[in-house]
């Protein structure tokens, strides 16, 4: 098998270090996942991380409260619907100066090994600062970015909607009833993975397909009807899915309103040949070419 299916209320959060916990449904224990981990992470009120280093890159995503992030570039306020990525090798450590827990997905890439003592070095601790809110519009910015619901709409791209200047970073993709929005990828320095959001319209549908990489979903939004290797799953907020290499995979909305999910993919997609529907392939074997 080459998917992995679990549901928010499987959620099972592990601590970490004091004050924080994750729950990691994808990992090197899962068959078919060689390049992905994919998880969830909670910080407790006040939690701080150690400060550390690692051999893979880590996109992220903030689901609810504040976190605070630190790195050799200062300390950045990050608020639900914001995101980024820490480069391979960058010092960093997060912290909840809240006085409630916080939450945030994550996608590591290449896999952190267990035998390696996860890829994952401690480090001297940096320079703590003030947290400065996430502000999208500073040019200076090379590393985060925001996305709320509105964003995934194709009426409201006009300039005076969007939060920055209009640019291949606000760019929609929009087609057959979804539409997608990049997030994490080459432009915002990733060389090892992408996330962005996508969005189903009540009449959304993507047929079955598979890729040459790993992909994984986070439901934020709506419910889906999805199919992993022949299998029919019913996934909603909260849930999670993984598909490997060459696992046929496509997805429906159930609902009359939108459907939307966070999802990531490692290694980065090569520049053609991306996808194989099956549809197409199953119209060649019918025809009479």
């Amino acid at each position: 098998m080459t998917h992995v299916v679990r549901h928010a209320g499987e959620a099972d959060f592990t601590a970490v270090s004091p004050g924080v916990a994750a729950w990691t449904p994808v990992d090197e224990s899962v068959p078919g996942a060689v390049h992905t981990e994919f998880g969830l992470c909670h910080l407790d009120a006040q939690a701080t991380t150690p400060t550390r280093v690692q051999s893979f890159e880590e996109g992220f995503y903030i689901l609810e409260g504040e976190l605070a992030l630190t790195t050799a570039a200062g300390t950045v306020l990050l608020r639900p619907g914001d995101y980024g990525m820490i480069p391979v090798g960058a010092a960093h450590t997060w912290r909840n100066p809240t006085t409630h827990h916080s939450r945030y997905a994550r996608m590591l890439a290449p896999q952190p090994r267990s035998r390696h003592a996860r890829d994952t070095t401690t480090v001297a601790d940096l320079p703590r600062h003030t947290p400065r809110p996430l502000d999208v519009r500073d040019p200076r910015n090379r590393d985060f970015g925001h996305i709320d619901p509105g964003q995934m709409d194709p009426d409201k791209q006009s300039q005076a909607l969007l939060a920055v200047s209009a640019s291949m970073r606000t760019a929609l993709l929009v087609y057959s009833g979804i539409t997608v929005k990049m997030m994490v990828d080459s432009d915002l320095g990733a060389t090892l993975t992408t996330m962005f959001m996508v969005q189903y319209a009540p009449d959304g549908v993507a047929g079955t397909h598979d890729h040459p990489f790993e992909e994984t979903y986070l439901f934020l939004e709506g419910r889906a009807e999805a199919v992993f290797d022949d299998k029919r799953y019913e996934l909603g907020p909260g849930d999670i899915a993984f598909a490997g290499v060459g696992c046929v995979h496509g997805f429906r909305n159930l609902d009359s309103g939108p459907l939307r999910w966070l999802e990531t993919q490692a290694p980065q997609p090569p520049s053609r040949h991306s996808y194989r529907f099956t549809r197409d392939w199953d119209y060649l074997r019918s025809s009479d070419a």
